[in-house]
């Protein structure tokens, strides 16, 4: 196996949903039959759904299946690990091929879905990057996200499209800054019948 952080650029996540329904088997099945995944590689077994692609269709498919779950109103947590640069990641390769163009964004865009989220950033293999991370946090609260420091993690309050493009945009000019190998935790609730912190 290759123990050198990859050059092919490949993007990936490896995510769980989890609705806090009776019906949570359905609401999954609905959401993955409904969101397009045609422009990534993807696998899933009874612990998570891993996908792999360009950046850009990574975050795509997951914002698509958080929102099409948490469109239901069902209470919903989303737990992903996004990962770029990861050594011996080359079998996804041909759906590097694929346009940029987003395959989910026409039918979700109109989605307007407030969670809270919480992230962590860990660049390996060197890179220049506090500064890169600190300048898109800053570029998020300019666009509306509520950004809150938490142990181990940074916390985002707003508009799941607002914290999505915070979080692929942290990812990628990260990974962009000189990191050859970049990842990424992300906990997300949608709908949380809780009132306790700033959930939004």
């Amino acid at each position: 196996m290759n123990k050198q952080c990859g050059n092919s650029r490949i993007a990936g996540c490896s995510f769980s949903v989890h609705p806090m329904s009776d019906h949570f088997i359905q609401h999954i099945m609905d959401s993955l039959k409904e969101v397009d995944t045609s422009k990534v590689w993807l696998h899933t077994d009874d612990v998570t759904t891993t996908i792999r692609g360009r950046m850009e269709h990574v975050f795509d498919v997951t914002k698509a299946i958080l929102l099409t779950v948490s469109k239901s109103g069902v209470h919903v947590a989303f737990q992903g690990t996004y990962s770029i640069g990861c050594p011996g990641d080359s079998a996804g390769d041909v759906y590097m091929a694929e346009t940029s163009e987003r395959a989910n964004e026409p039918s979700i865009h109109s989605i307007q879905q407030p969670i809270a989220a919480k992230f962590s950033l860990y660049p390996m293999g060197g890179g220049n990057y506090m500064d890169t991370i600190y300048q898109q946090i800053d570029h998020m609260k300019e666009n509306g996200v509520n950004v809150s420091p938490a142990h181990y993690s940074t916390r985002l309050d707003g508009d799941t499209h607002q914290i999505f493009n915070g979080l692929e945009s942290v990812f990628r000019e990260t990974e962009q800054s000189g990191s050859s190998h970049t990842v990424m935790t992300v906990t997300v609730s949608a709908n949380s019948p809780s009132t306790k912190g700033n959930e939004a």
